[in-house]
């Protein structure tokens, strides 16, 4: 049996980054990864800038590879907001069953959900998932994609794994 796969997590955001607010959202990915048995390799903390944001998906995919990247923020619809574009612009596979879990899961939470753009993708052999901002968010979402995530990350690994269906 092979090593769990590393996680690194990227928080994306201007004022958190400037020091101006509290990240709340580091405690909720890295819950989220304890649940799912994963080692945390790396945290970042970063503006809402198209470029830093790509470059550390290339740096967590390809020079220190871990198989599953947690971003969370930049995901919305204001003009700042680019963290899906950062992420289609990496990635080599689009994953969008899970954008779409992620925002069927919010629907019952916010009026908002629709305004998500969170995207995943592989890279390599890395899984990338946008997650919100909201870190009670992350949880509700979380809670919707974690069963499929063993399963992907398993297969994008090359290792077997059971297909089987339900929950």
């Amino acid at each position: 049996m092979s090593a769990a796969p590393k996680v690194a997590l990227i928080s994306v955001s201007t004022s958190r980054s400037a020091g101006t607010a509290d990240d709340e959202s580091r405690g909720a990915l890295e819950r989220f990864a304890a649940d799912l048995r994963l080692s945390v390799h790396a945290f970042e903390l970063v503006p809402d800038d198209r470029g830093r944001i790509e470059a550390l998906l290339r740096r967590y995919s390809d020079e220190e590879p871990c198989g599953l990247i947690l971003t969370s923020g930049g995901t919305g619809v204001a003009p700042s907001d680019v963290t899906p574009e950062a992420t289609l612009a990496v990635i080599e596979r689009h994953v969008p069953g899970i954008g779409e879990a992620l925002r069927a899961a919010s629907r019952e939470h916010t009026a908002n959900w629709m305004l998500s753009r969170a995207q995943a993708g592989i890279r390599g052999g890395t899984l990338i998932v946008n997650f919100p901002g909201n870190p009670a968010s992350i949880e509700q979402a979380g809670e919707a994609i974690a069963p499929a995530l063993g399963h992907a990350l398993a297969l994008i690994a090359g290792q077997p794994s059971a297909h089987r269906s339900g929950g």
